[in-house]
């Protein structure tokens, strides 16, 4: 293009001194003459122009040439605050956000098998890449600075007060009692002899047959309290340790020598832990077992995260009122984002155009629209060729 304007130039050169040679012999030349006079100034006014935002003409250093060069700094600025006031207007963003279900389009997203499973993938690599990084300082670090802090607040007598009414609640403590049953049944059918043993020695006095029958009778007795107890689901020793067991639940969350005796063995356990190298050996144990099932084809991880994952979208999708609530959610994080860092992206962008190198910068810029920068001089030879005529033309008229 620039050649093209530049042949039109020299053609309108060409074109001046032929009328200049023959209009002596042909009025009628002064016509094109005029045409050509006027688009050769055309041409170069508009070169002039088109070279001066870029370089120096003829390496003139005249004034107000090399414009982009020159203010490279300002420009880089005003680009800056111009995305800043027109792009990223809080209101403009989050109105154009609000527009989109974006929690009905992550939901639906996340159901689809092969997305899940590869945001599983992904989930699953990283863990695998942060467990191979870590070591027993990054550990060891996590509990006494995260962890400790919160387990030296935490009322330990009170949660188990709290677990035993969650075991409580609607009988979920009787199967524990049912083993418990059976295993005092079993050892009692195991260790008989024994009993007879430690009852003899103790009653010195009556005779080994005397001492038998006792125990058997004894014995059997237990056992059958212990079926009654098990067959029976209102039997009155099951309300009896039903109560008892609320009774403790109670007390632990109130008893003040339960909370001491609760932050004390809380205690001996933070010491345990550390005596025993308890960071290393969590670290070693969880490494161990999360590392097998990542390398595995068949993980138990991944397979999680992927049914969390599907499950997770699938509910979503299925449910408006999350989905406003996290669309809501959402559109303030990002207005609250915007609004903090909205000064952040039109500085970046203002350094970054400041520290190109000047020459580049016009390059790059010419480069981009040098085609429509020829056309201006196209057209202004035309123009000017036009305008030239219609000075002709007045001229004579005025004459």
């Amino acid at each position: 293009m620039r050649r093209a304007a530049l042949g039109l130039l020299v053609l309108m050169g060409v074109l001046l001194c032929a009328c200049v040679v023959w209009q002596a012999g042909h009025a009628w030349l002064a016509w094109p003459r005029a045409f050509a006079e006027a688009g050769m100034a055309g041409a170069l006014a508009d070169w002039f122009a088109v070279v001066a935002l870029f370089r120096h003409p003829l390496g003139l250093r005249l004034p107000h040439t090399a414009i982009i060069a020159r203010n490279q700094q300002r420009i880089a600025e005003s680009l800056g605050n111009f995305i800043e006031e027109n792009f990223l207007r809080p209101e403009l963003i989050i109105g154009r956000l609000g527009t989109h279900n974006a929690a009905q389009a992550l939901a639906r997203w996340l159901a689809q098998p092969v997305n899940s499973r590869g945001v599983a993938a992904v989930i699953a690599d990283s863990l695998a890449g942060l467990l191979d990084g870590m070591d027993e300082a990054d550990v060891a670090w996590f509990f006494d600075r995260i962890v400790l802090p919160q387990l030296r607040t935490l009322d330990i007598a009170a949660v188990a007060g709290n677990m035993l009414d969650v075991l409580t609640d609607g009988g979920r403590h009787q199967p524990f009692l049912d083993h418990g049953l059976a295993a005092l049944e079993r050892w009692l059918a195991a260790n008989a002899d024994m009993i007879k043993v430690k009852f003899s020695e103790a009653s010195r006095y009556t005779p080994a047959p005397l001492d038998a029958y006792i125990v058997r009778k004894f014995i059997e007795g237990i056992l059958a309290l212990l079926h009654e107890v098990a067959a029976s689901p209102d039997h009155a020793l099951r309300r009896q340790f039903d109560e008892a067991l609320r009774t403790l639940a109670v007390q632990l969350r109130t008893s003040a020598m339960h909370r001491r005796l609760g932050k004390s063995l809380l205690r001996d356990c933070i010491r345990y832990f550390r005596r025993a190298n308890g960071p290393r050996a969590l670290l070693d144990c969880v490494r161990t077992r999360a590392l097998a099932d990542l390398g595995r084809e068949q993980s138990a991880v991944r397979d999680g995260l992927m049914r969390t994952l599907g499950s997770l979208g699938k509910r979503i999708g299925d449910e408006p009122s999350i989905q406003r609530k996290l669309n809501a959610w959402w559109l303030a994080l990002a207005h609250e984002l915007v609004v903090r860092y909205r000064h952040l992206l039109p500085a970046l962008i203002t350094e970054i155009v400041k520290s190109w190198n000047a020459d580049e910068v016009s390059r790059k810029i010419e480069t981009e629209i040098g085609r429509d920068l020829q056309y201006v001089r196209i057209n202004g030879t035309f123009v000017g060729g036009l305008v030239g005529v219609l000075i002709h033309a007045a001229t004579i008229a005025a004459a």
